[in-house]
C-alpha cells in the first residue's frame, strides 16, 4: 500500500511539473477559468431589459389597436419609437438598428374582438439578446390579459364597482418568482454556464497535455521520467487525475463561489455541500476529459474537436432548454456527459439550497461516472502504452 501511495505520488508531482512548463496548459487550466467567467458574467450581468424599443405595423386603424398600442408603450420594458406602414418597413428600421423589435396588428385585430372570436397580435425580436424578446413577450402578455378582463367587465355589464372588479379579475393572483428574485436571464444561466467552464477547460488542457506528448514523442515517459521506476497504466492514471482535479478544486473557488458573489448571483447552497458534490464532479470531468484526451493526435486537435461541443452540451443539460421537452434518447445521452447530473445538483444546491439528499440521483450518477470513465482511461492509456511507448512496453509486460 505504501508503495501504491508513492507511486501515485510521484505521477502526481511530475504532472504539476509538466503542466506548469506548458504555456497553453497553463492558458487553459488557469487564465481561461479566471477570464472567462467574468466576461460571461458581464455579458448578461443585464438582468432585465428597460425600454426596449419597439416599431409597431397597425393594420387595423381601430380604436382597439390604438389602445393595445398605448398600453404596450406605457409598460416600463417597451417603448413605441413609432409606427411603420407594413413589415417590410418595420425590417428595414430593426436592420438600421432603430427598433429592436416589431409589433404586427392584424387587419381583423378590432373585428375578432366585437364579435367574441381570438385574435392575435405577432410579435419580433432582434435575438441578438434574448431580453428583447423577453421584454417585449411579457409587454404585450401583460396588456392583452388586461384588455381581455376589461373586454369581460364591458360585456357581463356588472351593477357595482366591487362586481366589475371581481368579473375583472375572478381569482387574486400574485406573481412570485422562486430563487430568482430579480427574474433574470444570468440569475439562472451563467451558474449552469460556469460549471460548464470548468468542464470543457479540464478537458481542453488535458487534451492538449496528450497531444503534446504525441508530437513530442515523449508519451507515458513524460510522466515518470526518474529511471527504473515502474508504476503501469493504473498508477499513471490515478495519478495525473489526481493532479488535474486538485487543481480544479482551487480554480472552482474562484469560478463557483467568487464570482457569483461579485456579480450577486443567487447564491444560498451551504458550501460544505457543494465541495461534496464537486468531488465526484471533477473526478468524472477528469477521467472523461482523459478518455477523450487519446484521440488527440497533435497539440492543436483538443481545440478542433472539442470547443464546438461546449453549445451541444448546455443545450442538452436542459438549462437553456426544457430537461421536460427533451426526447428521451437525447437524455440519455446528455447523461453521459457530467456536465448534466453536475449541472443539475449544482443549480438544486446552489440556486435552490438544496442538500445532498435532495441531489442524490445526480450525485450517484457523477460517481457512476467516475468510475466508468477512470476504467476506459486506464484502458485508454494501457493501449497508448502498447501501440506508441515501445521504451516502456517492456515495463508494463513484466507487471
Amino acid at each position: 500500500m505504501k508503495k501504491l501511495l508513492l507511486d501515485i505520488y510521484y505521477v502526481w508531482i511530475n504532472e504539476l511539473k509538466v503542466v506548469f512548463k506548458d504555456e497553453a496548459v497553463i492558458l487553459l487550466f488557469f487564465i481561461v477559468p479566471l477570464a472567462y467567467p467574468v466576461l460571461y458574467s458581464f455579458i448578461y450581468n443585464n438582468e432585465t431589459a428597460r425600454e426596449v424599443k419597439v416599431v409597431v405595423v397597425d393594420d387595423s386603424h381601430s380604436a382597439l389597436s390604438r389602445e393595445f398600442k398605448r398600453k404596450v408603450d406605457a409598460t416600463a420594458d417597451v417603448h413605441v419609437i413609432g409606427y411603420a406602414t407594413d413589415m417590410e418597413e418595420a425590417r428595414e428600421a430593426m436592420r438600421r438598428k432603430e427598433a429592436y423589435g416589431i409589433m404586427y396588428i392584424p387587419a381583423d385585430f378590432s373585428r375578432k374582438i366585437n364579435t367574441q372570436q381570438q385574435t392575435t397580435v405577432s410579435v419580433y425580436a432582434d435575438m441578438s439578446s434574448l431580453l428583447f424578446y423577453k421584454a417585449m413577450l411579457l409587454s404585450a402578455t401583460e396588456v392583452s390579459l388586461d384588455m381581455g378582463a376589461d373586454i369581460r367587465v364591458a360585456e357581463t355589464g356588472g351593477e357595482t364597482q366591487e362586481q366589475d372588479q371581481t368579473t375583472r379579475q375572478t381569482v387574486e393572483s400574485e406573481w412570485v418568482t422562486m430563487y430568482n428574485p430579480q427574474n433574470g436571464f444570468a440569475s439562472f444561466l451563467v451558474p449552469a454556464i460556469l460549471l460548464l467552464i470548468i468542464q470543457q477547460t479540464l478537458i481542453l488542457g488535458i487534451a492538449t497535455i496528450v497531444g503534446t506528448h504525441n508530437d513530442k514523442k515523449r508519451f507515458t515517459i513524460a510522466s515518470h521520467t526518474a529511471e527504473g521506476k515502474n508504476v503501469g497504466a493504473i498508477k499513471l492514471t490515478i495519478g495525473k487525475a489526481f493532479c488535474y482535479a486538485s487543481l480544479y478544486m482551487v480554480v472552482s473557488v474562484w469560478v463557483l463561489r467568487v464570482i457569483p458573489y461579485l456579480f450577486k448571483f443567487p447564491q444560498i447552497g451551504d458550501p460544505l455541500t457543494i465541495a461534496a458534490f464537486l468531488m465526484p464532479f471533477l473526478l468524472a470531468a477528469t477521467f472523461f476529459g482523459m478518455t477523450l484526451s487519446y484521440f488527440c493526435s497533435q497539440r492543436e486537435f483538443g481545440m478542433i474537436l472539442f470547443v464546438f461541443t461546449s453549445v451541444i452540451f448546455i443545450f442538452i443539460s436542459g438549462i437553456s432548454w426544457p430537461w421536460t421537452a427533451i426526447p428521451d434518447s437525447i437524455k440519455a445521452i446528455a447523461y453521459i456527459i457530467p456536465s448534466t447530473p453536475g449541472i443539475h445538483g449544482f443549480i438544486k444546491i446552489n440556486t435552490m439550497g438544496s442538500t445532498l439528499v435532495d441531489v442524490w440521483p445526480e450525485y450517484i450518477a457523477l460517481w457512476v461516472q467516475s468510475l466508468i470513465y477512470c476504467i476506459t482511461a486506464i484502458l485508454m492509456y494501457r493501449w497508448w502504452i502498447q501501440n506508441y511507448d515501445p521504451e516502456y512496453k517492456g515495463m508494463l509486460s513484466k507487471r
